[in-house]
């Protein structure tokens, strides 16, 4: 598949702290990347590099092969970027907060309609941003940074305090943006949101990255599966069967005790979350 983004050896540091320690990777267009890691650990930097709001001390990147660094007017018009913050002009109304960004960039207001649909935001377009729930403001803000139409865009934590309703609402538009073509680069501490939005993850940690493939392969190389047992005297019992040694031992097993119900079980991605990430403290 093309590749859109490219991260070669990408470091930053303030003053005595390094933030971001030399990472590499890549992205595909229309894919779903999630970056993992607790607060403090890197991943908000590492945005605002790859979106040239931040000079890296060393390394490159590159968007559709633009220097994030060296060449940001060129791409300005290819990335959209929601930010943890929802800064919107809260006594303007919605369709006035569209119209601003809109004239910045020469877009028609046939755009502005059109997102406004799209996000199920038509019927309030007219009343204030203050009266709106968190839900319609994130879905506000991701049709303002759709505006032009980007290749890319970057979501920082974006269904962090929201109801699971908007949240699902939310993940619901990441996938339908990725089925356009629209590469998505995504930051969450959600598990589960990135288990099932993401095609791959990245762990990082103190600035490193930890590891980086697909939740699934994550999951069965640093997670453990076991098989778990009820049987009829209310009693269960967990097996591991990370090898061939833990299998052998459920014959025994099984002709002890009848078995009411046995499933297997996979670690998740939380567990593998825990495990490369780490017990740090939130900063």
């Amino acid at each position: 598949m093309e590749t859109i983004i490219e991260v070669y050896r990408l470091r930053k540091d303030f003053k005595d702290k390094t933030a971001v320690n030399n990472i590499s990777f890549s992205i595909s267009k229309g894919e779903i990347f999630g970056l993992l890691g607790h607060n403090g650990a890197g991943k908000t930097t590492t945005i605002r590099m790859l979106t040239g709001q931040l000079r890296p001390t060393s390394g490159e990147s590159f968007i559709a092969g633009f220097n994030s660094a060296s060449e940001q007017g060129l791409i300005k018009p290819i990335i959209g970027v929601v930010a943890d913050t929802q800064n919107l002009y809260e006594r303007m109304s919605g369709f006035e907060n569209l119209k601003l960004f809109a004239d910045l960039f020469g877009i028609k207001k046939t755009r502005i309609y059109e997102l406004l649909e799209l996000f199920q935001l038509q019927h309030r377009s007219k009343e204030k941003v203050e009266t709106y729930s968190n839900g319609m403001k994130q879905r506000l803000l991701i049709a303002r940074a759709l505006l032009h139409e980007p290749d890319v865009i970057f979501l920082d934590e974006p269904t962090r305090g929201l109801d699971p309703t908007s949240a699902r609402e939310t993940r619901e538009i990441m996938k339908r943006l990725a089925e356009r073509g629209t590469t998505v680069f995504l930051t969450t501490h959600n598990m589960e949101e990135a288990d099932t939005l993401c095609q791959r993850v990245a762990f990082i940690r103190n600035g490193e990255l930890m590891a980086l493939d697909t939740p699934q392969s994550l999951k069965l190389l640093h997670g453990e599966r076991t098989v778990i047992m009820t049987f009829t005297n209310g009693e269960k019992a967990v097996v591991p069967v990370s090898d061939i040694n833990d299998i052998n031992r459920l014959p025994s097993i099984v002709k002890e005790r009848k078995i009411l119900t046995i499933h297997s079980q996979e670690a998740t991605l939380e567990d593998v979350f825990v495990k490369l990430a780490g017990q740090e403290a939130e900063q």
